[in-house]
């Protein structure tokens, strides 16, 4: 019986040994609406995995500089196609890596029932004092809202009170603080927080921006990180994906 706990205990420490081995760490930059989505999959990973993911959140422009500039990133989550298709070109990405994990939408919203109406006429009718949006040269989200007042034509009307966040994880807080009684963040933002602010919103249609197309990409330094190539694996198969669309966003 003992010998037998001993080739037990021996087969369990080599187990843990091969696994410690195979175990690495990848670094991940991510645009700062994907932020809670990307929590819930990183525990998925880890779990499933073994490896460990370092998580930098950020607008998609401040991270694209952070990378020009050299940050230790294996992999890109952006919140557009732009930046990683720029990286592709430019030798910072690795060739054929990129790909879209998830569309968002983009919502007017405020932590105030009945604020807020189904159609966004309250942009229209004028009873608020600031609105705030992500800085358009950084954030996607930002782009698309700008895009959003162009196309209704209210942009030159509300352009005087309009507060920029630095990114939407700014943006968002501009409104939940009260700084700014409504403001163009993302749905994925809003389910997080449903437990906390029942508030009311507006889906913006698609038609009135250009699709939110997020973007993965692997960076060049973790092009032989074998936990980077593992994570993308992983947020495209079927239990990452079912999580990014209880966060809010559509599958491409």
């Amino acid at each position: 019986m003992s010998r037998l706990k001993y080739v037990l205990g021996a087969v369990l420490c080599g187990v843990m040994v091969s696994l410690s081995a195979q175990a690495g760490e990848v670094s991940v930059a991510v645009a700062a609406n994907f932020s809670a989505a990307l929590d819930q999959i990183v525990r998925k990973f880890e779990s499933a995995s073994g490896h460990h993911v370092l998580v930098s959140s950020g607008s998609t422009g401040k991270l694209y500089a952070q990378v020009v500039n050299g940050a230790p990133f294996d992999v890109f989550l952006a919140a557009d196609s732009e930046r990683p298709m720029r990286m592709e070109s430019e030798n910072l990405a690795v060739a054929g890596s990129r790909y879209t994990y998830a569309i968002g939408r983009l919502v007017l919203w405020s932590p105030t029932a009945g604020f807020v109406d189904g159609n966004g006429q309250i942009l229209r009718q004028g009873q608020f004092q600031h609105l705030a949006m992500a800085n358009p040269k950084a954030a996607p989200y930002g782009t698309a809202a700008m895009e959003t007042l162009e196309s209704m034509g209210l942009l030159k009307s509300l352009q005087a009170r309009l507060v920029q966040g630095g990114d939407i994880a700014q943006t968002y807080q501009f409104v939940a603080t009260g700084n700014a009684e409504l403001g163009f963040v993302s749905l994925a933002q809003i389910k997080a927080a449903e437990q906390k602010y029942q508030g009311s919103y507006w889906l913006v249609p698609q038609t009135l921006h250009r699709p939110i197309s997020q973007q993965a990409v692997l960076l060049e330094k973790g092009r032989n990180n074998a936990a980077a190539r593992d994570f993308l694996a992983y947020l495209k198969g079927k239990e990452a994906r079912a999580i990014i669309e209880n966060n809010g966003y559509v599958m491409p």
